[in-house]
Order: C-alpha cells, then structure tokens, then sequence
C-alpha cells in the first residue's frame, strides 16, 4: 500500500451531502480533491450547495476554488490518479455494487480505499469483486458535518490484513484529523446501531409518558452530560427521514435483536414525514423558527404552539453536582424527570450492555463513539458504572476499574493511552495562584493555564503573570487555559468601575502593565496554545508569544471598538509590527480592527492579519496541547521586528477603508471616530515606544466619551454590542 503520509490526491465518489462535506474537510487540510457525482449537473448543483452550507464546510471559500469537480460518465479514470479512493455515493448496496465493479479495473493496486457507508455491511458490498479489492475495502464512516465531527469508525473486514487495518488508523487520526474507533462490520456498526436506537428510544417514551418536547430537552441535554440539541433538536438536525432510512434497515438486518422493534418509526415522527417536515433540512420538524419565535410541536395534538419553558425545579437544583450524583439522585426522584429518566436511561445502558460484544471490540469503543460522535460525557459503560448495575438491572461487575477496563472475557485489561490525546488535567499541578495553574507537561516544559471565568483578563491575572514571569524559574512554556476558551479578553468590569471614578490614572497604569507583560513574555521560550475564544487582552498577550498554536475552529479578534475602546496592551502596536510589509495589508488590518471583526477559524485569523504567517493551525481538535509542547521544546524568544516607514500613502488608505465602511453602514459615526484613533497609532507613531504610548492616550481619550462608556455599559448589562 502507499505509504500513509505520502497521501496527497483523494478522489470523493459522490457529491451530495456526505460526499461534499469529506472532500471541504479534506481540501481543508490541504489534500488535492477530486469530486466525481453521476453528472456534471449533478456534482454542480450539490457542490454549490456546499459552498453555502451553513455552518460552513469551508475554512476559507478560496478552498472550495481548489477541488476539481467532474462526473462518473466522463472522469472516471480520474480514479487511477487518487492515492485514496473515498466512496460516499447513495446507501443503496445495488448502487455501491455497480459503482466498484466499474472502478475495480481502474484503481491503483497501492491505492487506499473505503466506502462512507453508515451501516452497509463492507463484505457484502465487495462480495463478488476480486479478492485484492475486498481485502482493500474498509469502512471509513465520517460523521455529519465532518469538518464539525470529530468520531470516524473504520471497519474492517474479515479479509482486510491487520497492518492495512493499522495503516488507515495512522492516517486518519495524523492526516484526516479524526478521532478512530475501528467497529466490527455489523449492521450499522456502533453509532447507528447503538444511538440511532438512543434517538428512537427517547421519541417513545416521551409518547407514552406524555411529556413535551421541551421537557424531554430540558431532561436529556446538558443535564444528562449531553449537548443542548438533547433529542429532537437533534432529530431536527439529523433529519427525520434520514432516522427513518437507518431504522428500517436496522429493522430489516437485525430480525434477532430482541429490542429492535423500539427502531420503529415513532407516532410523532410519522407524523411529521407525511406532511414532509423532515426537520432543519426542510425548515420545520419537532421545532420551527418563525421570525424570532421558536415554535414546537406538541406531541398530543401534532400541532405547533409556542416554546414553554418547563417546570422542572430539580433539574436547576441538582445541576451543580457532578455527572454521576446528579443522575443517581434524578433516578430516585418522583417527578416527570425521574420517571422519564428511568424509562429512558435504564433501558438505554441496558441495551448497551446486551449489544456490547456484537458490535464492539471492548466497551471503550462504545463510550468513545458515543462520547466522540454524539457529545456524551459519560458513554453509557461510564454511566453503568456510576448509577450501578444493579438499578440497571444488568448482572455485571464494574466495567472500569481505575485505569483498566473490564473486557468481554471478564479480565481487566489497561485502557490503553495515546500521549498526543492528553489533557491538562493529566498533568500534574506544581504551583497555583489565583488566576493560573502551572502543570508539568515533562520534558523541561511547563503549561501556564489561566483559571478565571472564560480565561478574562484581570488586573490580578496580569499582576501574577507579571511575577511569575520575573521570577526567573521558567524555561520552555506553553500559555494556555483551563476555561471554555483561551481568553474572552480584558475585565470589561475594571474599564467600567476606573471609568465612573474618573481614575484615569489607573486606567493608563493597568495598560502600562499589561504592554509590560507582553514584554516581559517576548524574552522567553514560550508558546501559547488557544482555542474557542481569543480576543483583546488574550490576543495581545498570546501575540507576546514566539509561536500562536492555535486549534482551528477558534474565534479571533481585537473587538474593542465594539465597546467603544481600541486595543491598548501593544494590540495595535503589534498590528503594525506584523502587518507592516505594504501600505495595502497595513490598512485593511486596521480596518478589521475598526470594524471589531472576529475570525470564525484560525485560518481566517491569518488572512484578516491577526495571526501571523509563522503562527500554527492545529486542525485535529484533540492534540492542541501535545502539539504546543513539541513546539515549546525548540521554540526560542524571537526578536521583535523594528517600526518601519510605510510606504505608500497608509493615512489616506485608512480613510478611504473607514469611509466606505461608513458608506455601507458597516461601521457607524463614532466607530469611524474610532477607527480615526487607530489610524494615529498606526500611521502616526514612527518609534515603538511611541506606538505604546499613543495607544494608552488614545485610550484614555475614548474613555472620556458618553458613547463608549454607553457601549461598555450595554455590553456588561446585555452581553451583546451597542451600535451608537
């Protein structure tokens, strides 16, 4: 076979929703994309489809510019060309069938191939082909959207050679940037299997519980360790008719499965497929948007009322206890939660463990799928063990026990531990203060990680990174966070309180501080390693850094002026130094800046100017951290570049971006004011020191106005801009 990190030509066969959703993620990573449907009308219309999708399949809308699109009647030798060969047409066997038949003979013999079949047997589909095609042929099951979807199930078969087996993992976790789980070819393999009869299971007994879609949601999202789409906004999204196809082959394949009969389609669902509501592909399913209203189908009448919020105070009360006390209370709790939850959660952990050898190699395979694919934080063995196996009415010993896991045969066997997948909280705590901790990574390398609310800058945050940066006991770091994102950016609280006291001298001695920090981080070995959020104060101070590892799917930014202020902790100081090289590039990034925009990926990051060219994308979104590491191991301080003179007329280029901006109503009076102010630091300043000092003034200046103490006060009390 060719050698898995030579792989770089990929041809996608099929370019509807999956087919185009592999080969975005693929071009994404930087594999040369070739998508083939039956016609060239037919890959037309569904790639244009992609290129619009929302969420977006696309980093960047340039990628989509770099697949080439042909058709199976007139490209097919396009095959021959393809180090990978991505089958992912219709879940039809006949259709799949005739399709390997034609491209048997055109293959490379060295060549990987797979089909992205959702729950078709592999061997059955390769049945009457050569044996060098069926011993190539795996399943390589990507979820919807892949670009989104970290869980990829490879299945193997009976005749695929343990090394090929061992290849594909290899490359999909290193090159396609997905979590593996290799599941045994059977009927919709682990996550069809297993949680389509999740999603089915939670539609019946809310039926014949009577409950509302909103309390069935309430009960099984963030409550149950799950992701707030919970069950039927998840319906929504999967698509009923989608449910209903997986379903009924299920149905159809596994006449021996004593609970297999819950896979038929619900009263509600059916429902709402005859009327052809097949949820958010056709606008309207278990919910509706009308306007701002969220409407929901009641399950009694089948009709659409208004969204209630429901009555379930013990939902709030034991929400702040961890995963498993929470469940083991709510299963004893004689309300609609606990009754739901015991006709739901029992049977659910139940029929994991009666299916777990069927499916599976070993329990993690299906903790990980569920946790991986479906948002679990628990998997359902996890949970067994935690609510017991008794309650559960299963006869089993713990399945975990500390580090190891109990397999089918009844051993315990070590959970085996991949050292790129590791997480902060694995490594050990060697100091704390009250906004960081400092882990040892190993190696010589220590993890700087901010603890405060969303990774929020303080004044106390920039006061103890301060020392310990002067302490002189670091040698190769890695900043980061132990929040749900990198850094939400300063504490807009300090600005707002120093601003009502008229402290203006406060104010300009926080920022001098802050520029200080920047600094003082400039002059060591350190990396920073961001992800969801990394705005104001967090971009300044991970900008100090040598190298920004930076998780693709983060938002990035400098919105200050979204309340009315301008980035003053050397942001657009650091603007200019690494944007500098023409007048052109210069002003659009500080019109980005004006205009307060934020990144939707870290790619996008690099083309709005607010990471720099030398800056990392890490697109698998587990090995942020080991990745930091190896980079912190031979990263050294780099030197910070001079202020040089512009060339080109950049005042005017400015002020043609502000006004146009202006023009278009993209940007209001007083945010041009402020763009004006960003101008004098940008195009004004000629020394670095002068950049530093015109950007406090400007500053304080601003703090100064109606306007921005208006847009401050908007934002703390509203959580959303002011547009003044």
């Amino acid at each position: 076979m060719v050698e898995s990190q030579t792989i770089k030509k990929v041809c996608v066969l099929g370019a509807g929703t999956m087919g185009s959703g592999i080969a975005a993620h693929l071009a994404n990573l930087g594999f040369q994309v070739s998508l083939l449907d039956a016609t060239a009308q037919s890959t037309t219309e569904a790639f244009e489809k992609a290129k619009v999708a929302k969420p977006p399949l696309f980093y960047l809308p340039e990628r989509a510019m770099e697949i080439r699109l042909g058709n199976t009647s007139e490209n097919l030798d396009w095959v021959a060309e393809a180090d990978w060969v991505c089958e992912a047409i219709i879940e039809k066997e006949s259709a799949k069938r005739s399709l390997y038949a034609r491209i048997a003979p055109l293959v490379r013999p060295d060549a990987f191939l797979s089909t992205n079949t959702s729950g078709l047997q592999i061997e059955l589909l390769t049945a009457d082909l050569p044996e060098s095609f069926q011993s190539r042929m795996v399943g390589a099951h990507f979820f919807n959207p892949p670009r989104y979807l970290k869980l990829l199930e490879l299945i193997p078969t009976s005749k695929t050679p343990a090394n090929l087996i061992a290849q594909w993992e290899t490359f999909l976790e290193t090159r396609v940037a997905r979590r593996v789980v290799v599941a045994k070819d059977t009927p919709g393999f682990i996550a069809n299997r297993f949680g389509m009869w999740c999603m089915y299971h939670a539609i019946h007994v809310a039926e014949k519980l009577h409950l509302s879609v909103e309390q069935v949601d309430a009960i099984t999202g963030p409550f149950l360790g799950r992701p707030k789409s919970a069950s039927f906004r998840l319906n929504d999204i999967v698509g009923l008719d989608v449910m209903e196809d997986i379903a009924s082959n299920l149905l159809r394949r596994c006449p021996n499965d004593p609970y297999i009969q819950t896979l038929r389609t619900p009263k509600s669902a059916a429902a709402l497929l005859e009327r052809g509501w097949m949820g958010e592909k056709s606008g309207q399913g278990y919910y509706r948007r009308e306007g701002k209203e969220l409407l929901v189908i009641d399950l009694s009448t089948l009709a659409y009322r208004q969204k209630r919020e429901p009555d379930l105070p013990a939902l709030e009360q034991l929400l702040p206890l961890p995963l498993h006390e929470r469940i083991a209370k709510a299963l004893e709790l004689r309300d609609e939660t606990g009754e739901y939850l015991r006709n739901y959660l029992l049977p659910v952990l139940k029929y994991a463990d009666s299916l777990k050898e069927e499916i599976s190699h070993s329990p993690v395979d299906i903790d990980h799928v569920m946790e991986w694919g479906f948002g679990w934080q628990m998997g359902p063995f996890k949970l067994l063990d935690a609510v017991g196996a008794e309650k559960a009415k299963v006869s089993h010993p713990k399945y975990y026990e500390g580090a190891a896991v109990r397999t089918f045969e009844g051993t315990l066997k070590p959970v085996s531990t991949d050292p790129r997948y590791a997480t902060l909280a694995e490594f050990p705590v060697v100091k704390e203060a009250e906004t960081y901790r400092l882990r040892d990574l190993g190696d010589g390398v220590q993890a700087i990680c901010l603890t405060t609310k969303m990774g929020v800058i303080s004044t106390q945050c920039v006061e103890e990174l301060s020392e310990l940066y002067a302490s002189g006991t670091l040698s190769r770091t890695v900043l980061t966070s132990e929040a749900r994102s990198f850094s939400a950016g300063f504490d807009l609280k300090f600005f707002a309180k120093a601003i009502a006291d008229e402290r203006w001298i406060d104010i300009d001695e926080e920022l001098a501080k802050l520029q200080r920090l920047g600094e003082a981080i400039e002059k060591t070995r350190t990396v920073s390693a961001v992800f969801g959020h990394v705005l104001g104060a967090g971009l300044e101070i991970a900008l100090s850094t040598a190298v920004i590892l930076a998780s693709v799917e983060t938002s990035i930014g400098l919105p200050e002026s979204k309340v009315g202020l301008l980035p003053a902790g050397r942001g657009l100081t650091l603007m200019r130094l690494n944007n500098q090289h023409t007048a052109k590039r210069l002003s659009e990034v500080t019109y980005n800046v004006a205009l307060g925009a934020v990144s939707k990926n870290a790619d996008e990051a690099k083309v709005l100017g607010y990471l720099r060219p030398t800056d990392i994308t890490v697109y698998h979104p587990d090995t942020l951290i080991y990745e930091a590491k190896r980079a912190a191991l031979t990263v050294e301080a780099t030197p910070r570049p001079e202020v040089s003179t512009s060339v080109g007329p950049l005042s005017g280029m400015i002020d043609r971006l502000l006004e146009i901006g202006t023009t278009k109503s993209l940007l209001t009076n007083y945010d041009e004011t402020i763009g004006q102010k960003m101008k004098s630091v940008i195009s004004k300043a000629t020394t670095y020191d002068e950049c530093l000092s015109k950007e406090r003034s400007e500053f304080l200046d601003l703090c100064g106005k109606a306007l921005t103490s208006a847009r401050i006060n908007h934002m703390l009390t509203n959580g959303v801009p002011l547009r003044n």
